[in-house]
């Protein structure tokens, strides 16, 4: 999975580079809210210009419904990108078609053209073979650096490589390198840290992390299920009920890899300011749910974390966006920030939780894709990486 084409294989002087990115960024009024994935394929872009090659930068943004919306349009983040490189940024109107065949045609080696939204095709979502065709006749050479969106099987992730000949960015490189080396062979002790609201999402995850990690912390929403299925009353809780069966099943598989929460912090209502208490591990009373983990519980995770060779984290240990709640959170956070661990943040909630708590700088790798990093820690071939061409 790791020995593929890297972009510094590739003799790209003279050559039409199309580059899959992943540009799919707040926008509002027009305007780019949060530029990390953008600065994050600058690298690449800017190792392909100094390189002596022409650009197209291809990627979705939103999810528009019925074909072109102006809502979802990739112009402002065209716009934003000029801002960011001294090179001219050109902007075609659409991704494949006459005028985005115009557009590469009249590009020069050392230009930039970003390519109108992919998703404005139906065909992208589908891999039709026409439109990776399309794609790839604008170019000579393809460059998928778009991590967030390797694991979904698009004309513009994984189809067009059928056309040209296809290596990895250097962001794409980077996930690669962190994320697999995390699985294939981790500096150990290697702990896991599983949060968020659901073990559903992460079944496959946990499975394959009980034959890799030597511990897994459960924090969250999906705690209470495996708490549920220890016996305990979780009142208003979030509980999984139709995966109990599932929890039980990993709990028997665990060998005592699984640590859960020794005490949590009850809320009276899903409520910012809903009253609180902390309690012990027992039966949660009737009224009240479960909304973080509790200091002894920071404590024994922390512990853990202290010691480990790897970390890598994917999900919030509680409602982190009520402050009130967040604690649990933050704690781990800052343990994870602290240690002298390999870490490696997946997911958006814990990359927000990482960056609200200031500690970004200290974190060894941030994933810059929620569902691929989950897809690769649970052991799956992304297709955006498979069709690549090997070493």
């Amino acid at each position: 999975m790791f020995n593929k084409k890297m972009i510094s294989d590739l003799d790209v002087e003279n050559k039409k580079v199309l580059v899959r990115v992943d540009f799919n960024v707040p926008i509002k009024e027009g305007k780019v809210k949060d530029d990390t994935r953008i600065v994050a394929a600058l690298p690449t872009i800017n190792y392909l210009l100094e390189h002596g090659a022409a650009v197209i930068l291809c990627s979705h943004l939103g999810r528009p419904k019925e074909g072109p919306d102006p809502v979802f349009s990739m112009k402002p983040v065209a716009d934003y990108l000029a801002t960011l490189i001294e090179n001219p940024v050109k902007f075609a109107e659409d991704c494949i078609g006459p005028k985005a065949d115009e557009a590469a045609a009249a590009l020069q080696m050392g230009e930039v053209l970003v390519l109108e939204n992919t998703r404005f095709h139906k065909e992208e979502t589908k891999n039709d073979p026409g439109m990776s065709k399309a794609l790839a006749s604008l170019a000579d050479l393809y460059v998928n650096d778009a991590f967030g969106s390797a694991h979904r099987a698009h004309a513009s992730t994984a189809g067009v490589a059928d056309y040209l000949p296809a290596a990895a960015g250097f962001l794409l490189q980077k996930e690669i390198q962190y994320l697999g080396n995390a699985i294939a062979d981790p500096a150990r002790p290697f702990v896991a840290i599983l949060g968020g609201a659901k073990i559903s999402d992460k079944i496959g995850v946990i499975k394959n992390l009980l034959t890799k990690a030597d511990k897994i912390l459960i924090g969250g929403g999906m705690a209470n299920t495996f708490l549920k299925a220890q016996g305990y009353e979780m009142a208003d809780s979030l509980v999984e009920a139709e995966v109990l069966d599932v929890a039980k099943d990993l709990l028997a598989q665990s060998a005592g890899k699984l640590m859960l929460p020794v005490d949590m912090v009850l809320a009276n209502a899903f409520d910012q300011e809903a009253e609180m208490k902390t309690v012990d591990l027992g039966d949660v009373p009737a009224g009240w749910r479960v909304l973080d983990i509790g200091p002894k519980t920071v404590e024994a995770f922390n512990a853990v974390v202290a010691d480990a060779g790897t970390v890598v984290w994917n999900g919030p240990m509680g409602v982190f966006e009520f402050p009130k709640f967040a604690a649990g959170t933050f704690a781990v956070a800052k343990a994870v920030a602290e240690s002298s661990a390999v870490s490696i943040i997946g997911g958006g909630d814990s990359v927000a939780a990482i960056n609200q708590s200031g500690l970004d700088d200290k974190i060894t790798h941030i994933s810059t894709g929620g569902g691929a990093s989950l897809e690769m820690l649970e052991g799956l071939e992304l297709p955006g990486l498979a069709v690549l061409n090997d070493k």
